[in-house]
C-alpha cells in the first residue's frame, strides 16, 4: 500500500474552513487506497476548540487515517491578531515547527509528501525525492520574498495540485511551473454529510427559526487574510429587500457584531440579523437547509477573483441551495449562470439586491437552481472523486 504524509502547521481542531478541507481530504486519500498520515502542530488552541477530544468525530471523518502531533513554539496567544507581534508568532512557529520536522522526517519512508505549506516544502526538498513532493497551492503571493518561495517550491516539487484553474495558470505563466507537472483540482464535499437532508421547514423548525422569515445565509469566516470577503455588499443589499433577514453561520464574534452595527446604521432593526457563530461541521448542512438564498459575496480582489474555491461554495450545492454568487473568473468553470446560480457582478449592491428580489419572487427559480447544483456537486465534486485525480496525476509521476 502506498504511503502518503500530508504535513500542515494547523492547529487541530480548528474552526476555520481549512481543517475541515484537510482532514477530509486525507479520509478521501485513504479511501483511494493510500496509508494515510497527517502530521500536525501542537500548538495552542481556543477554549473552545480545546474541549474537543475527538478530531474524527468532530469533523465526521473515518479514522482510516492515523494524526501525529510534532511540538513547537507557540506564542500566538500572547499577541493580538493581525499585530506585528502575531507575524512575529507565525514566523517562530514556522521555523521551531520546521526543526523539529528535519529532525523527525529523515527517518520516514513515503511515496508521497503533501502539503500546503511552501516553507515545509521548501525544507523537505533538502531531504526528499522530487517526485515525493506534492505541492497543493492555495495562493499567489504578490510581496518579492513570497513570490521567490513559491517559485523554488513550484520548480523543486514533483507535482502542484492549485486548487482554481485560474491559478494553475498564472504558477505556469509567472512561477515557472512545468505544466505537465501540475493540474488543478477545486475543493468538493465529503458526500456522506448531505445524502440525507431534511427540507426548509423541519430545518427552520429544528433550528427555532420562523418558517415564513425569508432569509439569506452565508456561511464561514467573515474575513481571509484580513480582507473583507463581500459581506458590506450583502449586507446593503439585504438591506434593500424589505423584511429580509441576514444569517451568519460562522465568523468571528467581534466581526459579527461589526456588521451588526454598520447595519442598524443604515436603518435595519437587529432582528433583522441571525449570527449562531461557529458550529460543528456535522451541523452545517442543516444551516444551509434553513436558508433561502446562499450568498457567495466575494469582492474583485486577485485573491478572491482567482486564486479561491470556497468550501460554502460547494456546500451550498450538496444543500441544493439557491445560490447567488459574485461573477468570478475562480469559479467560472463550476457555476453557471441561470442554471446552478444567480451571477452578478462583485461589489454592486443594485444587482444583489436584484437577484436576490428575483429569488424571493420566484420559488420555482429558487427549486431550479438548487436542483442541478446538487446533480452536479455530487457528480463532479466530492473529495473521493478530487482524490482520485489528484493520485492519478501523483502516480503518473512516479511512472
Amino acid at each position: 500500500m502506498p504511503k502518503l504524509h500530508y504535513i500542515s502547521l494547523m492547529r487541530l481542531p480548528t474552526e476555520r474552513a481549512h481543517g475541515l478541507q484537510i482532514v477530509q481530504n486525507c479520509e478521501a486519500f485513504a479511501a483511494a487506497g493510500y496509508d494515510v498520515t497527517l502530521w500536525v502542530s501542537r500548538r495552542w488552541n481556543t477554549p473552545e476548540m480545546r474541549r474537543i477530544t475527538d478530531p474524527y468525530a468532530y469533523y465526521g471523518v473515518e479514522r482510516n487515517f492515523r494524526i501525529r502531533r510534532l511540538p513547537c513554539l507557540d506564542v500566538f496567544p500572547l499577541f493580538p491578531a493581525e499585530s506585528a507581534g502575531a507575524r512575529f508568532a507565525f514566523y517562530l512557529l514556522t521555523l521551531s515547527y520546521a526543526l523539529v520536522m528535519l529532525f523527525a522526517l529523515p527517518f520516514i519512508r513515503a511515496d508521497v509528501f503533501y502539503s500546503r505549506d511552501e516553507f515545509l516544502l521548501a525544507l523537505l526538498s533538502w531531504l526528499k525525492p522530487k517526485e515525493s513532493l506534492a505541492y497543493e497551492a492555495h495562493l499567489f503571493p504578490s510581496s518579492r520574498r513570497g513570490a521567490a518561495l513559491q517559485r523554488n517550491v513550484c520548480q523543486g516539487v514533483g507535482s502542484v495540485i492549485a486548487i482554481t484553474p485560474k491559478l494553475r495558470d498564472d504558477l505556469v505563466d509567472m512561477r515557472s511551473a512545468d505544466p505537465g507537472r501540475i493540474i488543478s483540482a477545486h475543493d468538493g464535499i465529503r458526500r456522506a454529510r448531505f445524502e440525507t437532508l431534511p427540507d426548509m421547514y423541519e430545518a427552520r423548525r429544528s433550528l427555532g427559526w420562523d418558517d415564513d422569515a425569508f432569509i439569506v445565509g452565508y456561511v464561514g469566516s467573515l474575513k481571509m487574510l484580513g480582507l473583507d470577503k463581500g459581506l458590506g455588499t450583502l449586507l446593503d443589499a439585504v438591506a434593500n429587500v424589505a423584511g429580509a433577514q441576514l444569517a451568519l453561520v460562522g465568523g468571528q464574534t467581534a466581526d459579527a457584531n461589526r456588521l451588526v452595527r454598520q447595519g442598524v446604521e443604515l436603518g435595519l432593526p437587529e432582528d433583522r440579523f441571525i449570527h449562531v457563530g461557529t458550529v460543528p461541521p456535522g451541523d452545517v448542512p442543516l444551516y444551509l437547509r434553513a436558508f433561502d438564498v446562499c450568498a457567495m459575496p466575494h469582492p474583485a480582489a486577485t485573491q478572491f477573483a482567482r486564486y479561491t474555491s470556497p468550501l460554502k461554495l460547494f456546500e451550498y450545492m450538496a444543500a441544493a441551495g439557491a445560490i447567488v454568487a459574485s461573477d468570478l473568473p475562480g469559479w467560472s468553470d463550476v457555476l453557471q449562470n441561470g442554471e446552478t446560480a444567480l451571477l452578478v457582478p462583485p461589489d454592486n449592491v443594485e444587482a444583489w439586491s436584484a437577484a436576490i428580489c428575483a429569488l424571493r419572487r420566484d420559488s420555482e427559480l429558487r427549486r431550479k437552481l438548487g436542483v442541478n447544483a446538487r446533480e452536479q456537486v455530487m457528480a463532479n465534486y466530492t473529495w473521493a472523486v478530487r482524490a482520485k485525480r489528484i493520485l492519478d496525476h501523483l502516480e503518473a509521476g512516479f511512472a
